[in-house]
């Protein structure tokens, strides 16, 4: 990673940057920080979890939504070098998809050698046999992920957008979905169990000790980043038919239609392909990239048109650093999660002592759980308002 305390690009071809696709950035990683750390995993809002199988909940959004900023993103970074195939430019997709990619095997490995260093079994061993046996976890590290599918997305839309000519985009697309949907049709892929095409696949290349096994489906999966990359891809393309409008209520229109029309085709399409994240089917991509669409063009005409900007200034912090804030608070839940302490002679997680011997106590089981989460958004928030102070950009 590097510092840069220099102004980011401009957004809108010089004419001022558009704060609003900041605020969505900094929505969609604050809204992943709160659903990824409640105060009890037994105690959580039917809104703030995932669907279980079929179907979409407000959680559901924000990784996809973050995935078509992206997009819109990797649009931006890219047109200083007119799309074209040199030499700096590809080095720079490599770079990042490689870094990123590292970043997310890094959280993976430091979560289980902090789970590891905590576990009851290596709590008789000298310290520094202790920490050595907790940090060799190589052999069960998760291969894929949040972070991993991120990089892995951002480097195939970026080495497209720099070799294909973007005429030819929607039809990647179109062949991405098409095609997925065919995969999963043939492959028992709408089924919660290791009989899916996808869970076989990952079994068979990754191995069950480096997946996240959610009933035999890795939600990340390396069949599912088919139709993840025409996510970003979308997003690529919204972004630059929006780019293409100077006026911002051109903008905000072609993003209103644009993300009708995704919506509306993802619904429709939901009644052959059903809406499902942990697959990433077709149909999720559509309506997730459509509402994200439809989102952005509110943020647009709320922020920059009507320049209601102060509610805005909490995401703020969160959108112009949002990989570095995402991964300082995966850091901080690890430590809490896994650090056992002893109140009153009882063994306990940190996380365990502050929501049920604190926060439960107050508020009860759900409103404590949403406190806990709350309160941990809160304190990663004010690493991020300091840089934000600063104007201290982290970028990889």
């Amino acid at each position: 990673m590097s510092t840069n305390t220099t102004q980011l690009p401009q957004d809108t071809g010089g004419k001022g940057r558009i704060l609003a696709l900041d605020i969505l950035r900094g929505i969609t990683i604050a809204g992943m920080i709160l659903v990824n750390n409640p105060g009890s995993g037994n105690y959580v809002y039917a809104p703030l979890r995932h669907a279980q199988w079929h179907g979409l909940t407000p959680t559901d959004l924000v990784f996809p939504f973050f995935m078509f900023i992206m997009g819109i993103s990797t649009f931006i970074s890219l047109r200083k070098y007119n799309f074209e195939t040199s030499g700096s430019a590809v080095r720079k997709v490599l770079r990042r998809t490689v870094l990123l990619y590292l970043v997310g095997l890094g959280i993976s490995w430091f979560s289980l050698t902090v789970s590891n260093f905590y576990s009851a079994e290596l709590t008789e061993l000298p310290f520094f046999q202790r920490l050595g046996q907790s940090m060799w976890n190589f052999d069960r590290i998760r291969i894929l992920g949040v972070i991993p599918r991120l990089a892995i997305c951002y480097g195939v839309a970026g080495i497209t957008a720099l070799t294909l000519k973007h005429k030819y985009i929607p039809h990647l697309i179109v062949g991405l979905l098409v095609g997925y949907f065919v995969l999963l049709l043939v492959g028992n892929g709408f089924a919660y169990d290791r009989t899916n095409i996808l869970s076989i696949v990952d079994y068979k290349i990754l191995g069950e000790a480096h997946m996240y096994n959610d009933n035999g489906i890795e939600p990340e999966g390396i069949l599912s980043t088919i139709p993840a990359i025409a996510h970003v891809l979308i997003g690529f393309w919204v972004g630059k038919a929006m780019f293409e409008r100077k006026e911002i209520h051109s903008k905000i229109e072609w993003l209103f239609i644009a993300g009708t029309i995704l919506t509306f085709v993802g619904f429709l399409f939901s009644y052959a392909c059903p809406i499902n994240k942990k697959i990433w089917s077709p149909s999720f991509v559509l309506v997730t990239c459509g509402l994200g669409s439809s989102f952005l063009a509110l943020l647009i005409w709320i922020i920059d048109v009507k320049g209601k900007k102060k509610w805005s200034r909490f995401f703020e912090a969160f959108g112009i650093n949002p990989l570095f804030m995402y991964v300082l608070a995966t850091f901080l839940a690890i430590i809490i999660r896994n650090t056992i302490i002893y109140p009153g002679g009882e063994r306990t997680s940190l996380r365990g002592f502050l929501y049920n011997d604190l926060l439960q106590p107050i508020f009860g089981n759900y409103p404590g759980s949403l406190a806990y989460g709350l309160l941990f958004v809160g304190s990663v928030w004010i690493f991020g308002y300091y840089l934000y102070k600063k104007k201290i950009y982290i970028k990889l």
